[in-house]
């Protein structure tokens, strides 16, 4: 498969700053910026940074960033699903995921991360990928927001939505063990019905045949 990544960007006035939110952005590029040490939601910022880079240089990896002058203040990674996930095991090379989104706390609620996903989702190249998101409660910052878990699910959904991606069933074990968690995914309007329908056979492995 031919990776194709045409830059986009936009820039946006928050009630925080001014901030840019473009991509896909290329290694040599993002080393040359500064990453916010509060974006933490996975790993401390110094080791995430490191695994952004390292997504920039794989073949289909994405990186869409948001900018307050040359600090990255949030980010959306995208890039082929983990070995060891469900995910990969169609070997589908126009499945890739949405592997994470983070905002920092400054910048959340200003329409940020709906900014990276319309913006992710602007290269054409993106028609031709099933791009999925796993939605764990676990991941989400209750403690921080003060939300519940359905508050806080809804709140996502909407964000994901600004990027096209929609809730679809699945029988995927992590997923279905509590009723917040979701899989998500945008098919892009080149996606081939047979890709479709590996797709489905992921989705639903314990199918009971009558």
């Amino acid at each position: 498969m031919e990776f194709i990544k045409t830059y986009y960007g936009v820039n946006m006035e928050t009630k925080s700053g001014q901030i840019v939110v473009e991509g896909p952005i290329p290694p040599e590029q993002l080393e040359k910026l500064k990453f916010h040490e509060d974006l933490t939601a996975f790993r401390v910022a110094k080791q995430q940074f490191k695994a952004l880079i390292g997504i920039a240089k794989l073949p289909e990896g994405r990186i869409i960033i948001a900018r307050n002058e040359d600090t990255i203040v949030g980010y959306a990674t995208f890039l082929y699903p983990d070995p060891l996930e469900r995910w990969s095991e169609g070997k589908m090379e126009n499945l890739i995921e949405l592997g994470a989104i983070e905002v920092i706390p400054d910048f959340r609620g200003t329409g940020v991360g709906k900014q990276i996903l319309r913006v992710s989702m602007m290269d054409d190249a993106m028609e031709d990928y099933i791009v999925i998101t796993t939605e764990y409660y676990w991941h989400w910052d209750l403690k921080r927001t003060g939300l519940n878990v359905w508050e806080y699910r809804k709140i996502m959904e909407k964000m994901m939505n600004a990027g096209g991606l929609e809730n679809f069933a699945t029988d995927e074990p992590e997923i279905s063990s509590h009723p917040a968690n979701c899989l998500m995914a945008r098919i892009g309007s080149r996606v081939d019905s047979e890709s479709i329908q590996r797709f489905d056979q992921l989705r639903f492995k314990s199918r009971f045949m009558y």
